[in-house]
């Protein structure tokens, strides 16, 4: 087992992506805290993920909210004596043309995906300096290489994502803390597939260099990889997994 006797948080664990990455992470043998807002999506998978064998907590979690991270950080700390592992899998999407974002908007696009990121980070380096070292994945995505019409938040905010990446890295070398971004496509989840139907994954799918949808699994595999001693060198990179889109 790749994650054995290593502990991880994730934020945004309660569904889809953040859920899968708990459940393969504890099948990795990691115990694992999720942070969510959602606390009955959250109870679930924690509940999930324990009735399977593993040790998983949950804890209620604004990313924006630097005393509930510093609460999360406890918490995991508390249950499971250390971090080792902090998955900033947060994030909200929305469309707008230019002039429909107002900036109530921006600012709570630009609070989860970007400032959660940092104070998650933030909160997470003094543990993961006590434990030895530690790995710090965060989630962006191909849209800030691409550019897309009607959503200059977001796209600001994963470039952001991957700026703070870059620029974390080289500080927290000395402490044996790597970090690094998976950068991803367009993933093919269930509640993804109702705001965007089957037909705009087609469309997807006809321009990346593999010929089907990247599932959360597929994600997931890449954010395991760079949380395990596998990836102990790997740092300040930015891992894409979007079946070969931008390259194409």
């Amino acid at each position: 087992m790749r994650l054995e006797n290593k502990v991880a948080l994730i934020s945004g664990g309660a569904r889809g992506m953040g859920a899968v990455e708990a459940k393969l992470f504890s099948v990795e043998g990691a115990k694992v805290v999720i942070g969510d807002v959602l606390e009955e999506e959250g109870r679930r998978t924690e509940a999930e993920i324990n009735e399977a064998g593993g040790e998983c907590l949950f804890v209620p979690l604004d990313v924006t909210s630097e005393s509930q991270w510093q609460a999360a950080v406890e918490a995991a700390v508390s249950r499971f004596g250390k971090l080792d592992i902090l998955v900033n899998n947060a994030g909200i999407y929305r469309t707008e043309r230019v002039e429909e974002i107002s900036e109530e908007l921006w600012d709570q696009v630009m609070g989860i995906n970007a400032k959660g990121v940092f104070l998650g980070t933030k909160h997470a380096i003094p543990e993961m300096r006590n434990a030895g070292g530690g790995s710090i994945i965060n989630i962006s995505s191909v849209t800030w290489m691409m550019g897309r019409p009607f959503r200059l938040d977001y796209v600001t905010s994963k470039a952001g994502v991957v700026g703070l990446t870059h620029a974390i890295a080289p500080e927290l070398g000395e402490f044996d803390i790597n970090v690094n971004a998976v950068v991803l496509g367009l993933v093919q989840s269930d509640s993804a597939l109702k705001v965007y139907g089957a037909e705009h994954f087609q469309k997807f799918k006809e321009r990346q260099v593999f010929k089907r949808s990247l599932t959360p699994q597929d994600a997931c595999g890449a954010v395991v990889f760079l949380a395990s001693d596998d990836a102990e060198m790997i740092t300040g990179q930015s891992l894409v997994v979007d079946g070969g889109l931008v390259f194409h």
